[in-house]
């Protein structure tokens, strides 16, 4: 499927810190999502010490099957030169172009795409899954292993159970993300809606993608195909 462009990449760091400033203004924050028959799950790593940039997309039929079992339906991996240094805070400059030609090989097109890092839990409201959603003009969301900003008191013991990632103080204190225990005894992951979900449908999806592991199928899936990971994601 033809992806329309929404930008240059070729930014400097500077650059693209105020290109996410304009874009996080439009991203969506309450649901317009259309029915669901595949998600994608989406991971990013990096081959040669970082010079190659690897993503990794596939594509889930939905709902699973008896028993939990998700069918693939399809899967694609694009390598491309990386195009800017690790910036923490700007890792969607650095990862989303290889994405979007991940994409771009891919003959179903799904409704809901799981990333692995930051939706708006991020400093500017625009982590990956944000920029992604944007570019691709689909309900995205962030699942990611680690804190990017924010605070947050500890979830539940058990699966499902999470509490509310906040960022700033006073009047302009928000809720960003969930803190989400997708396994019990396990470290909690960091959900976010990227573009097009609210929160708790966000958080929704992901509990119902969960298997036997900490992370949704979908991720967890991308992941192995993206295995060669150097750099921490954001």
């Amino acid at each position: 499927m033809p992806i329309t462009s929404l930008h240059d990449w070729n930014l400097t760091p500077d650059e693209a810190i105020a290109l996410q400033q304009r874009l996080a203004g439009r991203i969506e924050r309450e649901d317009r999502l259309d029915p669901v028959r595949r998600i994608a799950g989406v991971d990013i790593g990096f081959e040669q010490a970082g010079e190659i940039t690897r993503a990794a997309v596939v594509v889930l039929a939905w709902p699973p099957a008896p028993g939990g079992a998700f069918e693939m339906v399809e899967q694609a991996v694009h390598r491309e030169p990386t195009r800017m240094p690790y910036i923490p805070g700007l890792l969607s400059f650095r990862e989303v172009p290889a994405t979007l030609a991940a994409f771009e090989r891919l003959t179903t097109w799904p409704e809901l795409v799981m990333v692995d890092g930051q939706g708006i839990a991020h400093p500017r409201r625009l982590g990956v899954a944000s920029h992604l959603g944007l570019w691709l003009d689909l309900p995205t969301i962030g699942v990611a292993k680690s804190r990017l900003c924010g605070r947050h008191g500890e979830p539940g013991p058990e699966r499902g159970d999470w509490a509310a990632l906040v960022d700033g103080w006073g009047e302009h204190e928000e809720v960003i993300g969930a803190v989400l225990r997708s396994r019990r005894g396990v470290k909690p992951v960091f959900v976010s809606p990227g573009h097009r979900l609210c929160l708790e449908t966000a958080v929704a999806w992901v509990v119902a993608c969960l298997g036997k592991t900490k992370l949704p199928e979908p991720t967890r899936l991308a992941d192995r195909l993206a295995s060669r990971r150097d750099q921490k994601r954001r």
